[in-house]
């Protein structure tokens, strides 16, 4: 049974995390975190999706579960805020993450990638 740090009476999900991230685009850079990323512009949201993928993966290598943890929220917030400033609704994530659902990861991928075999000789 997983065990949170925090009692729960219904699990948070991605969808709400999606709409406090539109909550806070809405609001003044004064008293949003979000808004002031965003008045940035999507270059520095990226960088700091960047600087938050890096830090998840040293993370996931070099130290403990907590920081595994925290360092993935961290990921996710940066990735919604990227999503916000691109104007991409989560729903369209979902529908291709479940397009691709229907086949093996192997084929999905082999179905983006160009045929890099050398060819016969």
């Amino acid at each position: 049974m997983l065990e949170l740090d925090v009692a729960l009476e219904t699990p948070f999900t991605l969808t709400e995390l999606a709409a406090i991230v539109k909550q806070r685009a809405e609001a003044t850079a004064e008293v949003s975190y979000t808004r002031k990323l965003l008045d940035r512009g999507v270059g520095h949201c990226a960088k700091k999706l960047g600087e938050e993928a890096v830090e998840m993966a040293l993370a996931a290598v070099a130290e403990d579960r907590d920081r595994v943890i925290g360092e993935a929220a961290d990921l996710l917030y940066h990735l919604f805020v990227v999503l916000q400033a691109r104007g991409v609704e989560l729903a369209e994530v979902e529908a291709v993450l479940q397009k691709r659902s229907a086949q093996s990861g192997l084929a999905e991928k082999a179905s983006r990638m160009p045929d890099r075999r050398p060819p016969d000789l």
